[in-house]
């Protein structure tokens, strides 16, 4: 554990830092020991809640605070408009005017992300003088966290952020009387809320107006003790004058007809409230004095922690992407320390993903029928209603058994229903007794919808990309031939955004005992359709090449067959034939970069080959002949447009740059020397196109 003397050392030198900068909102997030989360570990100016969806927040997420850390730079956004355009998701669950910064916390080691918010009212740029300051801040951050791990220390965050008071002041409990006296002569009302929501003065026209005595106020929060007051839109108001520290008004019913107009004026120690009943024509439909709603209304921050969790389950892909954010941000989000995700499948509960559970136990529950009464995960899926047992005592006189199983104290069972069709069950427990007030469970009710269609997605998703995957691979050669006398390395990279399959291919085709082809293609766009053209082109090049055609014959062979499938995709190809007995390399290309030929160090470039019509396009093309010497130690490298394509780079420069990566490469180890071509390319990354190599080298002599 972190000592008391690191810790408010720590936490002096960060509020010092949101005081200097004149920042009306800080926080500090902490790198957790795995260095995949960041962790809230002290909030100032602003209560703990406010950041109830921002408590963990993974580093591959896209936010400004992951960024910060991620990319080890400062993130500034000089307005609530750039902050939707660079990071939607977090605009989304913050829509208020502001400036903010995210600088990383970085020493020997990262440790964390500074995070600063100032009101929209500011200048939207920042100084050098600003940057040096919060770029200065920000290093004795991370030497006071250092100084705190010599000193044995463990340096985590706790399980709620500490939260700091903000500024450096504070108003005094009573006012004086003269200051009393005015405000009791101003007409109407006039109250004060602290950060926290809660009120710390009312005037007697305040009370009079809010049907209240100041007794049964003082120290609550408005939506709490005036019950026509509990609805979200006037929290998020008190919201919004926190964070954005702007004035803000809003007009709300006091039953049955009494409509009130509040003026919020807010600074760093609180909100200072005008009252005065509304001059406005009464809107056509007033409030009712009852309501007629059975459950409590969600407070705003967890309608905005649903939006900000509604807009995560909209960026997954798989299945294991939903179990991931389920276990990252919703478990936190509810408390929860354990989870267990199943799918229906085939009259079985077959679970996908779980966290904080012992394996033996998830054997045991794995494959349940879906309407088991073993657990009440049975019921929920069959009625479509959630479960919740808020002790051990409430899960044993329902299921027995089931609490002995897991050994946990409390749980949430979630059914996961699409239109009416089970798809899983998500179970949040917990490790203590635990109560589930009403608004939790109604959002955990809608958050379960949303889950269940994010999963319902991720399958269809896992299972057409396990189908395409299949057919690429059924498609590639699975090994390359042995030829006597040349040495040969190939690999395919599919593209990391959409199916990860495409058209790009490769052969090695022996013909004879002193012959062999070589053949690489790409076939236009990367999806199923493009995988099954590209074993067409593949097997029609197969057949051409076993009867001894020459190169042009085969690709003009290849084309026609295109010409008469009409696939409305077009293909390059490069074939080459290479006489290992006559020492001759015969090419022809439609419409394929050309391959780089290195014959030593010095004599390294790509080979200047006359290219035909990509196949597909004219049935009667012709495809130009380009021969060359085999000489001794000759490597050829054939490769596909994904390899060397980039935005803003010429086609050409990139080819040279090719080359003489190519020129320099070790090529004793050809897997090697293709590991180092796609790193050099940049393509170990992201890569928006598949990618194919083959490496030829002539090993007649391995001293070049």
């Amino acid at each position: 554990m972190d000592s008391p003397r690191n810790e408010q050392a720590r936490d002096a030198a960060f509020a010092e830092t949101v005081r200097r900068t004149g920042a009306s909102i800080g926080a500090l997030y902490l790198l957790a020991p795995d260095g995949q989360q960041l962790l809230l570990d002290v909030l100032c100016g602003a209560p703990a809640d406010f950041a109830a969806p921002w408590t963990r927040i993974p580093v591959t997420a896209p936010a400004p605070v992951a960024a910060a850390v991620r990319e080890e730079r400062m993130v500034w956004l000089g307005s609530q408009e750039e902050l939707a355009r660079a990071y939607p998701r977090t605009a989304m669950a913050l829509p208020y005017p502001l400036v903010l910064a995210a600088a990383p916390v970085t020493g020997v080691r990262r440790w964390g992300v500074l995070l600063l918010m100032w009101p929209a009212t500011r200048p939207a740029y920042m100084t050098q003088r600003e940057r040096g300051n919060i770029a200065s801040s920000c290093g004795r951050l991370a030497r006071l966290l250092e100084e705190a791990v010599e000193d044995g220390s463990l340096v985590t965050p706790g399980d709620k952020p500490r939260v700091l008071p903000a500024g450096s002041g504070h108003r005094p409990a009573s006012p004086e009387l003269a200051v009393a006296d005015f405000v009791e002569r101003l007409p109407g009302g006039s109250c004060a809320l602290d950060l926290e929501g809660r009120f710390t003065y009312l005037s007697s026209g305040a009370c009079e107006l809010l049907g209240k005595e100041a007794g049964d106020l003082l120290g609550t929060l408005p939506w709490n003790s005036l019950r026509w007051l509990d609805d979200p839109t006037y929290e998020d108001r008190y919201r919004a004058a926190v964070i954005s520290r702007r004035p803000v008004a809003f007009t709300a019913c006091r039953p049955p007809d009494g409509w009130l107009d509040f003026h919020l004026f807010p600074d760093a120690s609180g909100i200072s409230i005008r009252i005065v009943p509304s001059g406005a024509d009464t809107p056509p439909t007033p409030a009712p004095r009852h309501s007629s709603r059975s459950v409590t209304p969600a407070r705003a921050g967890r309608l905005y922690q649903l939006t900000h969790l509604a807009a995560a389950l909209t960026e997954v892909v798989g299945v294991q992407d939903v179990v991931d954010l389920v276990a990252d941000q919703i478990m936190p989000a509810f408390g929860a320390q354990a989870l267990v995700l199943s799918t229906a499948d085939a009259g079985r509960l077959r679970i996908t993903g779980y966290r904080g559970y012992d394996p033996r136990t998830i054997e045991r529950l794995d494959g349940l029928p879906v309407d088991t009464g073993f657990t009440p995960a049975g019921r929920a899926i069959r009625t479509g209603i959630p479960a919740f047992f808020s002790t051990p005592e409430e899960m044993r006189r329902a299921h027995p058994e089931a609490s002995k199983i897991s050994r946990k104290q409390a749980w949430a069972f979630l059914p996961l229903v699409v239109s009416g069709r089970p798809v899983g069950c998500c179970v949040l427990s917990y490790d203590r007794p635990h109560a589930f007030p009403a608004e939790d469970r109604a959002v955990m009710t809608s958050l379960a919808g949303l889950i269940a269609h994010a999963l319902d997605r991720a399958r269809l998703y896992d299972t057409k990309h396990e189908l395409a995957h299949g057919l690429q691979q059924a498609l590639l050669p699975r090994a390359l031939p042995a030829i006597p006398g040349l040495r040969v390395a190939a690999r395919y990279l599919p593209a990391t955004r959409g199916m990860d399959i495409g058209g790009d291919f490769y052969d090695l085709i022996p013909l004879g005992d002193t012959a062999v082809a070589a053949v690489i293609g790409d076939v236009q766009g990367h999806d199923t359709a493009a995988a099954a053209l590209m074993g067409q082109v593949r097997t029609a090049v197969h057949a051409h090449s076993a009867l001894g055609t020459a190169p042009d014959q085969v690709l003009a062979g290849t084309n026609r067959l295109l010409g008469d499938l009409g696939p409305d995709l077009f293909t390059s190809c490069l074939y080459a034939h290479l006489d290992l007995a006559g020492r001759r390399v015969t090419l022809a290309s439609a419409g394929h970069p050309p391959p780089i030929v290195r014959r030593s160090a010095h004599d390294t470039g790509p080979l200047d080959v006359l290219p035909g019509p990509l196949l597909g396009v004219d049935p009667e093309a012709v495809y130009p002949v380009t021969e060359i010497p085999l000489t001794p130690g000759l490597m050829l490298t054939f490769y596909t447009d994904g390899l060397i394509e980039r935005p803003d780079v010429d086609l050409d420069d990139a080819i040279a740059g090719l080359a003489r990566h190519l020129a320099h490469a070790d090529h004793r180890d050809l897997d090697a020397l293709i590991d180092g071509v796609v790193g050099q390319s940049g393509s170990h990354a992201r890569r928006t196109d598949d990618i194919a190599l083959l490496v030829l080298h002539e090993a007649a002599d391995r001293s070049l």
